[in-house]
């Protein structure tokens, strides 16, 4: 009954969400730029031309970046909310997966590379809101943040795509000829090892799923075998003094 009161005082408590108000919260604002962003970063993309493929990939650069900073902002300014939990993963996916399909379809990446990312991000998504559903916690594996890594820097320089001279080396020369950056062959590379990371991560959350499972079965199935107790009974109640004669 107790706890029954709890919960019903709670949920005076709790105040209604305010999407307006929470749509002026700086956090949520850097958030919907990230999604703006979306659209302006693959109208840059352009086989043909080195200075639009990198203004692309400055704006990517940039979008990245308000992903840490939106985050950091809102809780420093006491401003999580709703609709940013809401907005979050939506944007980082749709940079993530935007990008990179827009990327095989102007031939600068092989589509089952990108294929096989989604698929694995799609299942991480799946199992991520099955462990909330069932309570579950599951940290994110190094593995995970190496793929993460690995996957930005293999998408900056395939926005990048052309080649360039190395900084501060512009008249270096092998063989007579100019020593350059081939930035779409790093970009490839470096894609291939977030793809290795991206499965051996897709593993180890896989096992550590299986693993927080069977550990809340056997928590429930141990609760469950626990003889019901019940209360002790209540102490006698002390016996009346004796009554005395009148005189």
């Amino acid at each position: 009954m107790a706890l029954e009161r709890l919960k019903r005082k709670r949920k005076k408590q709790r105040q209604p969400t305010d999407l307006r108000k929470e749509s002026t919260y700086l956090p949520n604002l850097l958030t919907m730029g990230r999604i703006a962003s979306v659209p302006l970063i693959l109208a840059f993309v352009d086989n043909h031309s080195p200075v639009s493929s990198f203004v692309a990939c400055m704006i990517y650069i940039a979008s990245s970046v308000t992903d840490y900073l939106d985050g950091y902002l809102a809780r420093k300014r006491k401003q999580v909310s709703i609709l940013g939990k809401f907005l979050d993963p939506l944007a980082d996916k749709l940079l993530v997966t935007s990008v990179l399909v827009y990327l095989t379809a102007m031939d600068r990446c092989p589509a089952w590379v990108v294929v096989a990312l989604l698929a694995r991000e799609l299942s991480i998504t799946g199992l991520r809101a099955i462990a909330v559903a069932e309570g579950l916690v599951i940290s994110a594996s190094d593995k995970g943040k190496q793929k993460t890594a690995l996957q930005m820097i293999a998408t900056i320089c395939l926005l990048i795509h052309f080649r360039y001279p190395l900084w501060g080396l512009e008249h270096a020369t092998i063989n007579d000829e100019p020593l350059l950056i081939n930035f779409h062959a790093v970009g490839m590379v470096t894609l291939y090892l977030a793809l290795v990371m991206a499965v051996l991560s897709g593993i180890d959350y896989f096992l550590s799923f299986a693993r927080a499972v069977s550990a809340a079965g056997r928590e429930r199935k141990a609760k469950a075998a626990l003889p019901a107790t019940t209360p002790p009974a209540a102490p006698p109640a002390p016996a009346a003094p004796p009554a005395t004669p009148a005189k």
